[in-house]
């Protein structure tokens, strides 16, 4: 069994509901871990992603939340929590990644150590791209998963060249540039 996994799920198509696919590209690029670590980026797979919940000893969830708060807030909500904080599943990704503990539970199978490290959206519409007040939030995000994964004894090593959110963006935007 592999040890750790950081997951983004979440639709770049629908503006910052994409946040955590954005952060995944973004710290696969830009930072080394040790030991290393996998990113995936789960996109709207949602159930399909119980082989993942299978691999891995500890699984940290990125995805846009949608819980009574200021647009940009951040939460680090252990996943058997998240039933306390009165998500609302807007999108079939949500309720698929939730449903996956259950059928390992039915199955008999090892839950993964797992949290959710989400962030409020402002904008949930048709449209790629980031709202200002997630986009302004983007790095206390990102710092604040190398901060959860440095308690966690993973070193944490910024690249010498760095690519910005903003080129990461464009980059899904029109993937042949």
């Amino acid at each position: 069994m592999k040890e750790l996994a950081i997951l983004g799920v979440g639709n770049i198509l629908e503006k910052d509901d994409g946040v955590a696919i954005y952060a995944t590209k973004y710290l696969e690029i830009n930072y080394t871990f040790t030991p290393q670590i996998d990113i995936i980026n789960g996109g709207v797979e949602g159930i399909n992603l119980l082989n993942i919940f299978m691999q891995y000893k500890h699984i940290i969830i990125l995805d846009a939340i949608e819980i009574e708060d200021e647009p940009g807030s951040i939460y680090h909500i252990p996943s058997h929590e998240l039933t306390g904080y009165g998500l609302k599943s807007s999108a079939a990704h949500e309720i698929g990644v939730l449903q996956c503990f259950d059928i390992l539970e039915l199955m008999g199978k090892e839950i993964p150590k797992s949290s959710v490290l989400g962030i409020i959206p402002k904008s949930i519409t048709i449209k790629i791209g980031l709202s200002d007040v997630i986009n302004e939030k983007f790095n206390v995000y990102i710092e604040t998963l190398l901060n959860i994964l440095k308690k966690e004894s993973i070193t944490v090593k910024k690249n010498s060249s760095i690519i910005k959110l903003s080129d990461i963006i464009e980059e899904f935007r029109d993937p042949k540039r």
